[in-house]
């Protein structure tokens, strides 16, 4: 396939099209702009559940995974006007950030070379009440048993707080824990309970788990992050391409996983995650909304 050609697609009654698509993005696996677009077309079923009607910010990779990285928040305007854009509040005006609800607008911000999709924690409609919360597991090295070890301990906390939680890996290096919540709470009481949450975690293992937000105080130790639960701020979407070489994919996974040796954060690459997405990892999990007052009077009472 020539870089130069158009490749044309189908999706939801639209036709969108591929430009470049022999354009190579991943230059040690030979993954061009058509493969991502084949990818996302495929996952899509799985991913748009994540992503319809939350704020976007999409990480571009124009030139290939070893060339500049665009992280775009506002939407151009020449962008079509069947794509849904939502308008947030910022500090010295407002951004109309891309909201991606269909397999043609998934397809569409690939061919502008997005590879890895960063959702917020709130919807549309309901910007300020987050209906997620997110831990993530940050080791200081490569090994990933910490991780795996973090992992377990956050569920079992997050077991006595009666919060369900699921797992995902995050493609780049440790995981993420999220708990899906019931909005009625806005984001600045969400994130203290996130971080009330960490500092009771890292007292009970506090030689290998830490909150300190400087590298410098961490030591050795998994940091727990709660960052992503700021206003604003944005966490992989699952099923997302990372722009590392092999392209390994933000992976949903069961708790019974975790065990599993083969287990690190790139396990599942645009080769082979179709399968696992097909097992529906998280089944009704995040059906399972809570409220955070009963979690955090629990808190309370253990803290």
């Amino acid at each position: 396939m020539t870089e130069s050609r158009t490749h044309r697609v189908r999706a939801g009654g639209r036709t969108v099209r591929i430009q470049r698509p022999g354009k190579v993005l991943f230059p040690d696996d030979a993954i061009t702009k058509a493969d991502l677009a084949d990818y996302y077309r495929a996952i899509a079923p799985h991913m748009l559940p994540h992503l319809r009607g939350r704020p976007l910010m999409l990480e571009r990779h124009p030139d290939g995974i070893d060339g500049p990285r665009f992280m775009q928040k506002n939407t151009p305007d020449n962008y079509p006007d069947w794509i849904r854009r939502v308008e947030v509040a910022k500090a010295d005006g407002t951004v109309n950030h891309t909201v991606c609800d269909t397999t043609a607008t998934l397809l569409y911000l690939v061919d502008q070379a997005c590879l890895t999709f960063h959702r917020w924690q709130s919807r549309a409609g309901r910007l300020e009440r987050p209906d997620r919360l997110v831990f993530d597991l940050d080791p200081t090295g490569d090994d990933f048993e910490p991780v795996r070890r973090a992992a377990r301990q956050l569920g079992e906390l997050l077991d006595e707080l009666a919060l369900p939680s699921v797992l995902m890996t995050t493609g780049s290096r440790g995981l993420h824990v999220i708990v899906p919540l019931a909005g009625d709470t806005d984001f600045d009481g969400t994130r203290a309970f996130a971080q009330e949450v960490a500092e009771t975690l890292a007292g009970r293992d506090p030689d290998r788990l830490t909150t300190a937000v400087r590298k410098q105080a961490r030591g050795d130790r998994l940091y727990l992050d709660v960052q992503r639960n700021g206003y604003a701020q944005t966490a992989v979407t699952p099923y997302s391409v990372r722009a590392r070489p092999g392209a390994p994919v933000a992976t949903p996974i069961s708790w019974e996983q975790l065990e599993d040796p083969e287990l690190v954060p790139g396990r599942w690459t645009v080769a082979d995650v179709l399968e696992q997405a097909r097992t529906d990892p998280w089944g009704d999990a995040l059906g399972s909304r809570r409220a955070i007052g009963p979690a955090g009077r629990r808190l309370a009472a253990l803290r």
